[in-house]
């Protein structure tokens, strides 16, 4: 299966953040901490230099605690300041505050200089869809101030959102990048929801998941499913299907539903804090 989904409005909202960098200090970068490196847009580089930078690793209480550690290390010493959130519970978004006046420690101290003593950080919020932008502004603001929703591709425009008199963001759609050059990257995305599922085979996605799970966590089939994971990938598919009782007339098994079980379960964590990403060195 090739993955790629690159549609018309990528490139107008890439073009947007081009004109609105000039007026950011600060590119807050949200990736999904199952997959850190993956879930970058290379593209956010180019557009942030010459600016301070922020990642924050969302949905850290779906990946594994030993690799969130490792990233947080990893991008430390790229020189990016790191917060490992949870934008849905809120856990981790006092400390972004402090984090955000170190990094742009310069920029206000510029100003401080200059006499000008309280214009707010500006602050764009960046990072591919579906990795929850726009919750973590909710959740930050502590109001529902930006639309949201739980698969890619729902803010469409910009918006500001002043937070206090020290901060305002700027929300950005959800960008990828024309073409993945290493199809492994677009197979990550479509494993955590990251491109469409209405463009995928969700059968041949569902047998990528099992096939990683065996290899990297061996076990969690079988406790959640009592699956026999030295079985074919296909095979252990249709016992989910048997397990959860997913059956078509003539109790034909459906391994389509059991697909969409399997891969909505392994998204939402309810097979276990999965890392699908370390870094080797660091590890």
């Amino acid at each position: 299966m090739n993955y790629q989904w690159y549609p018309g409005h990528m490139t107008k909202a890439k073009r947007m953040m081009q004109e609105d960098i000039k007026l950011i200090d600060l590119v807050i970068e949200l990736v999904d901490s199952r997959v850190p490196l993956s879930s970058r847009n290379p593209d956010i580089d180019e557009l942030g230099k010459n600016k301070a930078r922020l990642i924050l690793l969302n949905k850290s209480d779906l990946s594994d605690d030993k690799a969130n550690a490792a990233w947080t290390e990893y991008f430390n010493e790229k020189g990016f300041h790191v917060v490992k959130v949870n934008a849905r519970s809120g856990a981790g978004l006092k400390a972004i505050n402090g984090v955000i006046q170190e990094a742009c420690k310069e920029k206000i101290q510029r100003d401080r200089k200059r006499g000008i003593l309280n214009r707010p950080v500006r602050a764009m919020v960046v990072g591919i869809p579906n990795v929850g932008k726009s919750t973590f502004i909710n959740s930050y603001a502590g109001k529902a101030c930006t639309k949201t929703g739980n698969k890619p591709g729902v803010t469409k425009g910009k918006q500001w959102i002043k937070l206090n008199k020290q901060l305002e963001l700027l929300d950005t759609p959800g960008i990828l990048w024309p073409k993945f050059e290493d199809q492994s990257v677009g197979l990550k995305l479509a494993m955590i929801g990251s491109i469409k599922d209405e463009i995928m085979n969700l059968e041949e996605l569902a047998l990528e998941i099992i096939v990683f799970l065996v290899s990297s966590y061996p076990g969690a089939l079988a406790k959640r499913y009592e699956a026999d994971e030295t079985l074919e990938p296909y095979e252990i598919l249709k016992h989910i299907a048997a397990f959860r009782k997913c059956l078509l007339k003539g109790s034909e098994l459906d391994t389509d539903k059991a697909a969409k079980i399997l891969i909505e379960e392994f998204r939402s964590g309810t097979l276990g804090k999965l890392s699908l990403e370390i870094p080797t060195d660091k590890v």
